[in-house]
């Protein structure tokens, strides 16, 4: 399958996806983190569906990677926010099992997209 635009990225699909995920389980959070942990998570997960397309769009492989590095740098961030929620008094409770596997998921896609691309150049 001939990759036509970024919505034909199986990483960034699976990162939207997240990304829906994420503000599911955040609406739930404490209204007194709505400007703190929860606007963390949710701009991190959203930076890593977003820098997939903008550097797809960009049209030179040495930028895709670039971006791609991007997100993957976002990924850590969000994982590191979410560890921090599962330890938190009223966040520990929620269900974050489907989100870390997804996101790892993304993750381990993102790391093969980029030595593949980097190889080639």
């Amino acid at each position: 399958m001939k990759i036509e635009s970024y919505r034909d990225l199986i990483v960034w699909q699976k990162s939207k996806i997240l990304t829906v995920k994420i503000y599911e389980l955040t609406e739930d959070f404490p209204k007194e983190e709505l400007y703190g942990l929860t606007s963390q998570i949710r701009r991190s997960s959203v930076s890593i569906t977003s820098n997939i397309a903008e550097g797809r769009g960009r049209g030179t492989r040495k930028d895709f990677v670039q971006f791609l590095r991007i997100s993957l740098g976002s990924c850590y961030e969000l994982n590191t926010q979410l560890e921090i929620g599962q330890e938190l008094p009223k966040t520990k409770s929620f269900n974050y099992e489907e989100i870390f596997s997804l996101l790892e998921e993304v993750t381990k896609m993102l790391h093969v997209m980029i030595n593949k691309l980097a190889t080639k150049s």
